[in-house]
């Protein structure tokens, strides 16, 4: 896909899943609906405990561009946005973001990152490249979140600084031709599982300075297993990648005898 053939974004979701989120989900929608009114807000709860369904109900009857998916249980956040990839898609939208419900990605970063989608098919928040940064990280978590994704930029071979970062931009076109029907994956790894695709189906992915910001409602959702998966799965598609390189490597040195 060249720069010349992207359309233009005439209708952007922006896909929030929510877990227990009632106290934060208003003011992150609020401060989205002002940054980029044209914008709709979707809300992907997870049939939250704390009410948090209820009051995104009480959000999209006071606005007509918030939308609400009420999902069974808790799956997850990658079944919640493929879930919402599913429907923006069927609805027709351009475009999907990704964003947290707890603050941490700043909706002031939202017009930069949407002028970047103008001429390219994803796009990450990226913490880790000039001009992007943390707050209220302890030097451990800074220390993991940057190896890990060094890990990843090595293993895989991707040109990418955050391939774990959770504030996205993905074109409609991009996420169709990424082949998302058999995504199994959750948490951290699946950011890098779609980032990989992209990467794979020959996508521009592009990364944007953003600053994060540690949540200071609720607790976070990462947890000893989500890590865990991670760490398995992207360690066995790098295993395979650099497998299959070898062979190609081979495949190409190996002489062609000719019968005299």
């Amino acid at each position: 896909m060249t720069e010349t053939a992207r359309p233009p974004l005439r209708r952007v979701a922006v896909l929030i899943p929510t877990y227990n989120e009632r106290d934060t989900l208003p003011v992150v929608v609020r401060r989205v609906r002002e940054e980029v009114p044209s914008v709709d807000v979707v809300v992907l709860d997870d049939n939250s405990p704390d009410g948090t369904g209820a009051v995104a109900d009480e959000l999209a009857a006071a606005d007509p561009q918030v939308h609400v998916l009420h999902r069974a249980g808790k799956e997850g956040l990658g079944a919640a946005y493929l879930a919402g990839f599913r429907w923006a898609l069927d609805a027709g939208y351009d475009a999907v973001v990704e964003m947290d419900a707890d603050g941490s990605h700043r909706p002031e970063h939202l017009p930069s990152l949407l002028a970047a989608a103008e001429h390219a098919d994803a796009v990450i928040g990226s913490r880790w490249i000039k001009g992007g940064s943390v707050v209220n990280w302890p030097l451990h978590r800074k220390a993991l979140s940057v190896g890990g994704n060094l890990y990843v930029k090595v293993l895989l071979g991707m040109p990418v600084n955050d391939a774990t970062a959770g504030f996205r931009v993905y074109r409609a076109d991009a996420l169709r031709e990424m082949g998302l029907e058999d995504v199994a994956s959750q948490g951290y790894c699946f950011q890098t599982d779609l980032t990989w695709r992209a990467v794979k189906a020959g996508l521009t992915v592009v990364e944007v300075p953003i600053t994060f910001v540690e949540r200071e409602v609720g607790t976070s959702k990462m947890s000893r297993d989500i890590m865990t998966e991670s760490l398995r799965r992207i360690t066995g598609w790098g295993v395979r990648h650099r497998a299959r390189q070898v062979r190609e490597l081979v495949d190409r040195r190996e002489p062609r005898w000719q019968s005299l």
